[in-house]
């Protein structure tokens, strides 16, 4: 049976994030879904449920690989444990899961005192105004581009950041792979490699899945494929809770 792809953005970000790479694998002829999180954050908490709904929702009923990207990454267990056949999950540059703690409390502190320090009202700015114009522009450098996913930007509670992430038992379910893309999420590779995932590493940037989205697909397919070939090529004890299954 084909494999779809359900493409997950950051709750922080918009759908657009994924874009460029959609259009690719479904020029390949893959089926592919892109679910919008951004409807989950406005009626207050849980924040949560929601997200994993709104994925749920809009994913193939037949198999899938999940991918997060960046803020996706702890969604990825509770949406498969919701969907009836996941075939695998791909990290990339994403965070992990933190079962049973809240963002704020596993965030580096320095971290999670900027953006306490950056609520108004009990919400915060969008996400690009965290590193300044800058910085954004330093990552997307094509101003339309830049304008296209700027605009897509949710309203963040900081609620959705003091919520613990719920338990998922018996995680992983299926085969597990990290992409690195950037410096800031070496650590997270290094992690998932120690796990023996598949941890291949481009050596690019956090958003060239929308600016630079040829590299990154080849590798996603080449996931795929290895994913294909079945567990017996993997490690299914790679628990980042460090229990084999």
């Amino acid at each position: 049976m084909p494999i779809a792809f359900v493409l997950v953005h950051s709750p922080l970000v918009g759908p657009s994030t994924w874009e460029a790479l959609a259009a690719g694998l479904r020029a390949g002829g893959h089926r592919v879904s892109v679910p919008d999180l951004r409807t989950s954050l406005t009626d207050g908490p849980p924040f949560w449920p929601r997200q994993v709904a709104a994925i749920v929702d809009n994913a193939d009923d037949d198999r899938v690989i999940l991918v997060g990207h960046g803020g996706a990454g702890p969604l990825l267990p509770a949406t498969g444990k919701a969907l009836k056949w996941v075939a695998g999950y791909v990290f990339i540059d994403a965070g992990l899961p933190f079962p049973g703690r809240s963002w704020l409390k596993q965030a580096p502190p320095e971290l999670a005192e900027q953006l306490q320090a950056m609520v108004r009202g009990s919400w915060l700015p969008p996400w690009s105004e965290w590193w300044g114009a800058a910085g954004l522009a330093e990552l997307l450098p094509d101003a339309d581009v830049r304008e296209r996913f700027s605009a897509g930007y949710p309203r963040l509670p900081i609620a959705m950041f003091e919520e613990a992430q719920p338990l998922v038992s018996g995680w992983p379910d299926a085969p597990c792979a990290y992409l690195r893309l950037s410096e800031a999420y070496q650590e997270q590779a290094e992690r998932c490699k120690a796990l023996g995932w598949l941890t291949p590493d481009l050596s690019s940037h956090h958003l060239a899945v929308l600016t630079d989205p040829e590299p990154v697909l080849e590798a996603l397919l080449a996931l795929e494929r290895r994913i294909q070939q079945g567990p017996s090529r993997h490690n299914r004890c790679g628990s980042l809770a460090g229990r084999c299954r």
